[in-house]
């Protein structure tokens, strides 16, 4: 386990989560991206064309981290919801605001940045 020192800030990771909220595609967007690079293996990003030409866009982020699935999806507006898993199967899914979202993700990857110096690492390099 990581000292003090190296250990990831929870507030500077939920800081940095929020950063692009004001406008929503490139929060959306920032995260997808944040995300893939910091866990690849633990998160799937559902892109989508806008149109024929547009480009293509966030549709879904689905992050499964220990025994809790969460899922971003982009419609008409931003829907978030947290599931429990036992063994891959979703026991109990419930849709929460975006706060607690992303309380719960900040919550997951610093429990997952404990276990995995890897992780730890993405982290900080997205933090700084």
């Amino acid at each position: 386990m990581p000292d003090d020192a190296d250990a990831v800030d929870l507030d500077l990771l939920a800081a940095s989560l929020r950063a692009d909220a004001g406008d929503l595609s490139a929060f959306v967007e920032s995260l997808a991206v944040k995300l893939e690079e910091a866990i690849p293996n633990r998160v799937r990003v559902d892109r989508r064309k806008s149109g024929m030409f547009g480009p293509k866009l966030v549709r879904q982020i689905v992050v499964d981290l220990g025994d809790q699935r969460l899922e971003l999806r982009v419609g008409s507006g931003l829907e978030t919801r947290r599931a429990k898993l036992s063994g891959g199967i979703v026991l109990k899914s419930e849709q929460v605001d975006t706060d607690a979202w992303l309380a719960a993700l900040g919550d997951a990857l610093a429990a997952e940045a404990r276990r995995s110096e890897t992780t730890r690492q993405a982290l900080q390099r997205l933090l700084i």
